[in-house]
């Protein structure tokens, strides 16, 4: 026996899928919805291995409160009634002391369902709690794409089967989105081409016909050395660039001195290489590129999106059948999620604290708080902070601190849930009610309930009713049960009913040929793509953006005193921080790793499996090395995002990541961060 349900990952592809039930209670093997036109049967292996989740002997099952000091993970029971109350009492405390912005609702896409998700910006919004600037993840690279685009659409990925080209960019898709492989392989079997660029050699650039490993922070180098040659050697369509570009000509006078030589410089990849791609790529109209987040997580990476963005519109691929871009199908989800986030409550005079930031925000760093009160009681869902924020020395300083009080609901003991004051047992996706959209494709998808809730776990949109009881929140959202939320999110969007979306496995909002292509005009106000964005209205850190693609050099440089680039990656058999806790993933995974080129390595004596010790004005980290082919000398790479604890120094790779903000409009820039590398000696580690 099989029911259908819909992955609530962090993940573009939000996978229908078909699960094994074996008991009222028990799954078993979960597989890809076949008759799901993206997911087309195919899931990942985390996922496939769910039940090794869903029913871990470390799953939480009570509320507990702490014992012991904060982050020492010691806690007893307490009842539901109880924790809710000391929640109630602890933010009505800090209002009274500082105003209702001491209070700091913290969230993230832990589950992609809307109403499990978002429904804690109703609270936020009702009570006038600090607000969230939502910039962990996509920001930079959204920012990068309108600049040019205007809207977050583009090419259905279900048309790569009729590529002659395809270029991965920034996105390892073997890992993050396993689709794209298999619409790729069919394109392959038909003569296609598979590019991969991305500073190491992932299990994606493993399979590509051409691997471009360029330095991090370059791509923009790269994509104007690109379109150097586009111009210069004829593939530029003059009547596409007349009719739906701006300042085509200026964007060429530009490009001439921006030559592969002048890029190699920057990118690191010889001249040839980079003519050799402009060629292949300018060769045919049939050329896709998937544009992921790993390129964009830079100082730089909304200038590098909207250069690598270009290439399409210079070559007119925009025109053909499995030509063209995608980076993200959001903006033709149009429903309205009043009743779910409060937005019709929200005050815009009330604080946007950057999510990204957390650490500066809770060790009271004026800027960060906006000269407003200090942070002193939150509840954190979806999201694990004490693992995967930047600057995490800061921030288990700052969720030390005895007056702040933080209650965290989560399935497992996290990190961040070792330093909370209570821990809230939360379900998972099969045991409530919830809609789904995707980023990765058009269709719009209901899991609804299909096994009871274990032991006192309750839902997301539960803990938030509760709370805004005690607390005195009103919204018409508090009243209604998950399910009726999506129905009335349904028929406020004039979309079929709740029953009708589940019997159809989800309804397809895929515009038109044209409108997917752009062919009609980009949704900018000139209906043209813009080589020359207007910056400014993007975001208020706009002076050091150029006009034009070009390199951007604001990112964290390579010096003498930090003589190597680090990229902290996503692993694998992880998603951000999910399934960590499972077995299989973690034995596959074996231990976190530097990885290095052979080159460096030797210049340090390093071999395989050798303590080697990174840092930068942050701190430092302990790793093991491992030697690997597939970088540029002088790229480390470490791939995340680990526990603390599976760390030797009990701190994971985010203590070296800064949380400055990248122009014009934030965003986290994981992979833009310089270190210095030495081999460390055991016997020196185990005197210390």
């Amino acid at each position: 026996m099989a029911f259908t349900a819909v992955c609530p990952h962090d993940c573009p592809s939000v996978c229908a899928l078909e699960v094994e039930q074996q008991t009222a209670e028990r799954i078993g093997r979960v597989r890809g919805n076949p008759r799901h036109r993206y997911t087309d049967g195919v899931i990942c292996a985390k996922v496939a291995r769910y039940a090794e989740r869903l029913h871990h002997p470390d799953r939480l099952m009570q509320p507990l409160a702490r014992t012991g000091a904060k982050g020492e993970g010691r806690f007893e029971p307490i009842g539901w009634d109880a924790a809710l109350d000391r929640i109630a009492e602890a933010f009505m405390a800090a209002e009274r002391r500082h105003g209702p912005a001491a209070v700091w609702p913290y969230y993230y896409a832990g589950t992609m369902g809307l109403v499990q998700r978002d429904g804690i910006n109703r609270l936020r919004h009702a009570k006038r709690y600090s607000g969230q600037d939502d910039t962990v993840c996509t920001r930079i690279a959204t920012t990068g794409w309108n600049a040019g685009a205007g809207r977050r659409w583009g090419v259905d990925a279900c048309e790569i089967p009729k590529s002659e080209v395809v270029v991965l960019w920034g996105l390892n898709a073997v890992a993050t989105q396993v689709q794209l492989m298999n619409f790729i392989a069919q394109a392959r079997r038909n003569g296609a081409r598979l590019v991969v660029i991305d500073p190491y050699s992932s299990p994606t650039a493993k399979q590509a016909d051409l691997h471009l490993p360029v330095r991090p922070g370059t791509d923009g180098a790269f994509a104007c050395g690109v379109m150097h040659v586009l111009f210069k050697e004829g593939y530029a369509d003059w009547a596409y660039l007349a009719r739906y570009t701006d300042h085509p000509h200026e964007l060429e006078r530009h490009l001439k001195t921006r030559t592969p030589e002048w890029a190699s410089a920057i990118c690191g990849l010889p001249a040839e290489e980079i003519r050799c791609f402009a060629r292949l790529y300018g060769s045919t109209k049939k050329t896709y590129i998937r544009l992921g987040f790993g390129f964009t997580r830079s100082r730089n990476g909304a200038v590098n999106m909207h250069a690598a963005s270009c290439l399409p519109a210079i070559t007119g691929a925009w025109q053909v059948e499995g030509g063209g871009a995608l980076y993200n199908q959001g903006d033709l989800y149009t429903l309205d999620t009043t009743l779910i986030d409060g937005s019709d409550v929200k005050d815009p005079a009330v604080r946007m604290l950057d999510m990204s930031a957390i650490g500066r925000v809770l060790t009271g760093d004026a800027q960060a708080l906006h000269g407003g009160p200090p942070v002193e009681a939150m509840l954190i869902q979806n999201v694990n902070p004490a693992c995967i924020a930047p600057e995490l020395d800061r921030v288990h300083a700052g969720l030390r601190r005895d007056d702040l009080f933080v209650a965290v609901h989560e399935q497992f003991l996290t990190d961040t849930a070792r330093f909370a004051d209570l821990v809230l047992p939360a379900t998972m996706f099969l045991e409530h009610d919830d809609i789904y959209k995707a980023s990765g494709h058009t269709i719009l998808q209901i899991s609804p309930k299909r096994l009871e809730a274990p032991g006192e776990t309750r839902e997301n949109h539960w803990v938030i009713q509760e709370v805004a009881k005690r607390v005195g929140a009103e919204h018409p959202g508090f009243a209604l049960s998950a399910r009726e939320l999506v129905e009335a999110v349904l028929q406020a969007s004039e979309l079929p009913d709740f029953d009708s979306l589940v019997a159809s496995e989800g309804y397809d909002l895929a515009p038109d040929f044209e409108t997917a292509h752009f062919l009609d005009g980009f949704p900018t106000p000139s209906g043209k793509f813009r080589f020359k964005p207007d910056w400014a209205s993007l975001g208020a850190d706009a002076a050091r953006i150029p006009a034009l693609p070009d390199h951007c050099p604001v990112i964290d440089e390579r010096s003498d005193a930090y003589p190597f680039r680090l990229v902290a990656g996503p692993a694998r058999e992880f998603l951000n921080t999910s399934f960590t806790e499972m077995p299989t993933s973690r034995a596959k995974m074996r231990r976190p790793t530097l990885l290095i080129h052979p080159d460096d390595a030797n210049a340090e004596g390093l071999a395989d499996g050798d303590l080697v010790r990174i840092g930068n004005r942050l701190g430092s980290v302990l790793l093991h090395a491992e030697r690997r082919h597939g970088t540029q000398p002088g790229t480390l790479v470490v791939e995340s995002i680990w526990p603390n604890a599976a760390f030797i120094e009990g701190v994971g790779i985010n203590r070296l990541i800064s949380a400055d903000p990248a122009p014009p409009a934030k965003g986290a820039v994981f992979h833009d961060t310089a270190v210095w590398m030495r081999k460390e000696h055991a016997k020196a580690i185990a005197a210390e």
